[in-house]
C-alpha cells in the first residue's frame, strides 16, 4: 500500500503540488487524469522518490520512505519520452533489470521473450535502440518495466507515441500484467477516454490539486465539482448559466429545461448547468429530452462522428453526434438535450442534486 500524507512540492515559491493525501492499494490500477501542467508528472516523481517533497510523508506498506533514494525502492517508471541504453541491444535493454537481480540465463531469456512477444518486439531483439522507430523504442522501455517486477509501476503517458492499434491492445493488456504481479500501477494521461478504457480508479488533477479520487466510472458519472467534470470531458464540457424557477431551469437564451428527477432538490435561484457533448443530439426520440433552439457555427467530421459547434446566447457548445452531420453556418437549428445526464453546480462550483 502506498500512502501520501499531506505531500506537497513547492519550487522557487511556485506550488507544483498542493498538500495531497492519497492511498493506493497493492494490485490496483490508478489513473492520474488532468491536462498538461496539472501536476501529474510532479506527483509521480514524488511517488517514485525522484524528487523530495517540501512537506508531508510517503509511506509504503506502513514504512516511511520519504527520504529513501529511488535506487533503494522497488519502482519502475516509463515516460512518454522513452529512455533506453543506446549501446545495448533491445534484448539486453529488456534484460538489464533481470541481470541486476542475478537471475540465471534461462530465466532471463524466458522473461525477455515473453515481454518482447507481448509488445511485438521479437523481430528487433538484436537491434540497438538507435535503429528503431520511436514507437519501437517506447515499447522497449515498457518491456523493461514489465520484467522488472517492481512494487510500484509509474507510467507517464506511455502510449502517446504508439500507433492506434497497438495502443488499444496495450490498454487492455498492461493492467492485467501489473495486477497479476500485485504491483501498484499508476498511469498518467490527459485523455478522459483513456481513463475510461483503463478502468480501475481515477484521480482528477487541476492546478496541482487532486479534485476527486475513486472508481473511474463513479468519478466520471458523479463529479463532486465543476473542475472535476471539466477534467473528465473531451470534447470540452458544455455549460450554461441558468436559474431555477419552479420546475424549470431558465437559461440565458430565454428557453427552459424541465428539472429532471435527479436534480429535484436543487434550490431555487442561479445555477450552472453542464453536460457532456454526446448527451446532445440532433434528433429527439426520448420523452426525457429537452428541445433547444441554437445557432449552428461549423461541423467537424471525423469519419463516423461529427463535432457540431453551436451558439446559444453567450454560451458555446459542442454536440458530438454519430454519423455525418453537416450544418450551414449561422442557421437556427433544434437540438435535444438528454436531461438524465444533466449536472448542476453552485456559484462555488460544487455539485448540486444527485447525478443519475
Amino acid at each position: 500500500m502506498l500512502e501520501l500524507r499531506s505531500l506537497s512540492k513547492v519550487v522557487a515559491g511556485d506550488t507544483h503540488i498542493h498538500p495531497t493525501t492519497l492511498t493506493l492499494q497493492r494490485g490496483s490500477l490508478n489513473v492520474l487524469l488532468g491536462p498538461t501542467l496539472s501536476g501529474k508528472t510532479s506527483l509521480m516523481r514524488l511517488m517514485a522518490g525522484l524528487d523530495k517533497p517540501t512537506s508531508g510523508q510517503l509511506y509504503f506498506d506502513g514504512k516511511d520512505v520519504t527520504g529513501v533514494r529511488v535506487q533503494d525502492r522497488s519502482v519502475a517508471m516509463v515516460y512518454q519520452q522513452f529512455i533506453n541504453y543506446p549501446a545495448l541491444t533491445v534484448y539486453e535493454n529488456i534484460a538489464s533489470p533481470l541481470r541486476i537481480r542475478k537471475l540465471n540465463n534461462q530465466e532471463v531469456d524466458r522473461q525477455v521473450r515473453r515481454a518482447a512477444d507481448l509488445l511485438k518486439l521479437t523481430p528487433y531483439l538484436e537491434r540497438t535502440p538507435l535503429n528503431l522507430s520511436g514507437g519501437q523504442q517506447q515499447r522497449t522501455a515498457l518491456a523493461r518495466a514489465i520484467v522488472k517486477q517492481a512494487s510500484l509501476v509509474l507510467l507517464d503517458e506511455p502510449l502517446a507515441n504508439l500507433d492506434y492499434k497497438l495502443r488499444e491492445e496495450l490498454r487492455e493488456e498492461l493492467p492485467k500484467i501489473f495486477a497479476e504481479s500485485g504491483a501498484i500501477f499508476v498511469y498518467a494521461t490527459t485523455e478522459p477516454s483513456e481513463a475510461l478504457l483503463l478502468g480501475g480508479n481515477t484521480a482528477t488533477l487541476s492546478e496541482g490539486r487532486i479534485t476527486q479520487f475513486g472508481p473511474t466510472i463513479e468519478v466520471y458519472r458523479r463529479p463532486q465539482d465543476l473542475k472535476t467534470a471539466r477534467t473528465f470531458a473531451d470534447p470540452p464540457l458544455n455549460t450554461v448559466e441558468a436559474e431555477r424557477r419552479g420546475e424549470d431551469f431558465l437559461i440565458m437564451s430565454g428557453q427552459s429545461i424541465t428539472v429532471p428527477t435527479h436534480l429535484a432538490n436543487v434550490p431555487q435561484g442561479p445555477v450552472t448547468l453542464a453536460f457532456q457533448p454526446h448527451h446532445l443530439s440532433p434528433s429527439g426520440d426520448r420523452a426525457d429530452a429537452s428541445a433547444l433552439k441554437v445557432r449552428s457555427m461549423i461541423s467537424e467530421i471525423s469519419g463516423s462522428e461529427s463535432f457540431v459547434h453551436l451558439d446559444i446566447g453567450e454560451s458555446r457548445w459542442v454536440m458530438l453526434a454519430h454519423g455525418i452531420h453537416e450544418v450551414e453556418a449561422d442557421q437556427q437549428v433544434t437540438v435535444y438535450l438528454d436531461r438524465r445526464h444533466l449536472m448542476a453546480f453552485d456559484a462555488a462550483g460544487r455539485t448540486l442534486g444527485r447525478e443519475a
